[in-house]
């Protein structure tokens, strides 16, 4: 066996105290008591033993009246019966924490802009630890792999709950895979991190706290998937289930008696038809139906519900029913609400986080905004980290546009090499990213693993506009009719409209570049657009142009393969060549059939997630995976760069983050729910 971890622990009925007699140790001071097998956390038995105590927990006084707030609860019953069997115990970074006060946060708009805030409460099976290299336990207790990384066991904790206060086992995961996640009802084609090269995985559940993932091949990426996506691997069957027509054969007949069309129709209400946390509840979605509904937003395990969704934000409180305490054995969260405002206009949220009026905030900021940060720090009570980012700002042509005449050109790789090397990178770097950017070519990999040919990282980042000139003339894309700008090559006007959301790229990048191809005859137009809009003209293949970030590492390659299947990413981020998708998607009976060099790569990286890492065949996959991306310029890299990372110095226990990235769910690692408020 690959790892195995902690057996069973049993939680004591010990009696509640206003402080517990275990040490109060936080990763700053540990007190001399030695580090438990994972960073940051130790099992309760493990603690116990390392301290030398007895745990005794106490929960947030505020907790009755938080509980009161979510329709559809019970009454609280004592932490002994909240709290699971095997708590998770979290060393808190700095000092012990106090409850109270509510985090106030700004997302652009419903599902735009809120992985940031959704992060902060996020839950999965595991996590990555603050050093971006080591998986932790969270809502497992535990894991193990088989030999050949075909069967991952994980095990749950016991006596876990649900914020409803209803037992959450391992059904609840297997609802998910089987129900859920590869009902065509909910999502019409399997996620690609839910299968392996395309088959599907087996769950068996023995008991109530083990889940068996049986794999058709070797996917050892899988582990890091569930460590780094939002994508959460369980659903409260108790809820969701009664909905479900293969899980209540009346599920249709009692969402008929809500006012739903059937019971897909209120699984949708609840859980959206995808994977994305963030969907409107019914709060939004069917308000008129709240009343005969049994709670406003299904049950979760994450730090806090949401219990309010307007079009103007959301709110939150306190889960009662959390799975984690600190080395005190306080219940977490410290934070009781959370209170989220939507802001669409990316000045409107600058001038609030200059004011101090959100406590923290990363996802939307670019490098161009951190002068104005930076220069209001101290006046407006908060702090800037200037971290690392993973994606790069990156460019993509629509290969398979609907205008046929730019299909030809933009599928023309020299015309891409011309656009590629058309950019003025330093310049780019030195105006837009202040200095701090590393140029280099955009290769799928980030960062770019050392056995990888370095040649790649700097293919076609050259200046070179005489060059580029050439390869545009060599396509037919010259100037027909005098007015100083290019025409396709059948005569009509070639105009690239470069529409961008401040979410995904900065303007003054998308002013340059534009300013950049226009020097060498290529006419464009700008135009800022919500995230939404510019998310919906890509998925309906109206976009000219992909203008947003990309880029991500190995660990999390190996679980997920959008990168390299078209069209490349989800739908939330940069994707390009919408009909090879849906070529792909209707095995070649609809669409656009790819190029041979896109065939290979979808091979590849299903080759690559079940080669064992560091072998000569994984880093022979791997290089010809770069070097089929990077060679055809299907995505045209930029510069690596920092963001900023805001947040208000009244909250406490707020570390050094290690990115500004969305790669590993942006907070997860860091640990929200020991942050809280002293002021």
């Amino acid at each position: 066996m690959k790892r195995l971890l902690f057996g069973s622990v049993a939680l004591l009925a010990l009696p509640m105290a206003a402080y517990a007699n275990c040490p109060g140790i936080t990763v700053a001071d540990m007190g001399g008591i030695a580090a438990g097998a994972f960073p940051q956390q130790y099992d309760l038995e493990e603690f116990q033993a390392a301290a030398g105590c007895t745990m005794e927990f106490s929960e947030n006084p505020a907790i009755a009246d938080l509980n009161g707030k979510i329709r559809g609860n019970p009454d609280a019953p004592a932490l002994a019966d909240r709290l699971p069997a095997e708590p998770l115990v979290v060393v808190p970074y700095d000092s012990v924490g106090k409850y109270g006060g509510t985090l106030d946060a700004l997302s652009n708009a419903t599902e735009a802009g809120t992985s940031d805030f959704m992060s902060v409460r996020h839950v999965n099976l595991v996590r990555y630890s603050d050093d971006l290299e080591t998986i932790v336990p969270n809502v497992a207790k535990s894991w193990e792999w088989n030999d050949d990384y075909t069967q991952l066991t994980f095990q749950l904790r016991k006596g876990h709950k649900w914020s409803d206060g209803q037992p959450f086992t391992s059904a609840d995961v297997k609802f998910w895979y089987d129900n859920l996640a590869l009902d065509p009802n909910i999502n019409e084609k399997p996620k690609d991190y839910v299968t392996v090269a395309g088959e599907r995985m087996e769950v068996e559940t023995p008991d109530e706290t083990t889940v068996i993932f049986k794999l058709p091949a070797p996917k050892p990426g899988l582990l890091a998937h569930f460590a780094t996506h939002y994508a959460q691997g369980f659903q409260p069957k108790h809820f969701l289930g009664q909905f479900h027509p293969d899980i209540n054969p009346d599920a249709d007949a009692l969402a008929q008696s809500m006012g739903f069309e059937n019971g897909y129709d209120a699984i949708k209400a609840y859980y959206g038809n995808s994977d994305w946390m963030d969907t409107p509840t019914p709060m939004l979605n069917a308000p008129d139906k709240l009343a005969g509904l049994p709670a406003d937003a299904a049950p979760t395990l994450e730090s806090h519900i949401v219990i309010r969704d307007t079009t103007e934000g959301r709110h939150f409180v306190a889960n009662p029913y959390y799975h984690m305490v600190d080395t005190t054995g306080q219940q977490l969260p410290y934070i009781n609400e959370m209170d989220e405002l939507y802001a669409n206009d990316q000045e409107v949220r600058l001038l609030k986080l200059v004011n101090g009026e959100a406590d923290y905030k990363t996802q939307s900021l670019q490098l161009a905004d951190a002068p104005l940060l930076l220069e209001n720090q101290e006046k407006g009570g908060y702090t800037i980290q200037l971290k690392p980012k993973i994606a790069m700002h990156a460019v993509s042509f629509n290969v398979t546009s609907a205008d046929e005449e730019k299909r030809k050109v933009f599928g023309d790789f020299r015309f891409r090499k011309a656009m590629s090397i058309a950019i003025n990178r330093q310049e780019l770097n030195e105006t837009a990213y202040f200095g701090e950017g590393v140029i280099q070519q955009y290769t799928g990999f980030s960062p770019l693993p050392d056995y990888i040919d370095e040649q790649w990282k700097t293919f076609a980042t050259e200046f070179d506009p005489d060059g580029a000139k050439a390869l545009l003339d060599e396509v037919g894309v010259v100037d027909a009719d005098g007015d100083g700008f290019r025409d396709l090559p059948n005569g009509q006007p070639l105009v690239l409209n470069l529409q961008f959301a401040t979410q995904g790229i900065a303007g003054q990048v998308v002013e340059l570049i534009g300013q950049h191809w226009a020097n060498v005859g290529i006419n464009t137009t700008v135009k800022e657009i919500t995230p939404d809009e510019y998310r919906s003209a890509q998925s309906s293949n109206q976009l000219d142009v992909g203008l947003w970030e990309k880029g991500q590492p190995t660990g999390i390659i190996l679980g997920n393969n959008e990168l390299w299947v078209p069209p490349f990413e989800n739908y939330f981020a940069h994707r390009t060549g919408m009909l090879w998708a849906e070529w792909v998607d209707s095995n070649g009976t609809s669409g656009v059939e790819p190029p041979d060099y896109v065939k290979t790569l979808m091979a590849d990286i299903n080759t690559l997630q079940s080669t064992p890492a560091g072998t000569d065949e994984f880093k022979a996959t791997a290089n010809r995976m770069v070097e089929a991306m990077v060679s055809n310029l299907l995505f045209i890299g930029t510069a690596l760069t920092p963001d900023p990372i805001y947040h208000r110095n009244a909250l406490k226990n707020f570390p050094e983050f290690k990115t500004a990235s969305y790669e590993y769910y942006r907070t997860y690692p860091y640990r929200g729910h020991q942050w809280y408020f002293d002021e």
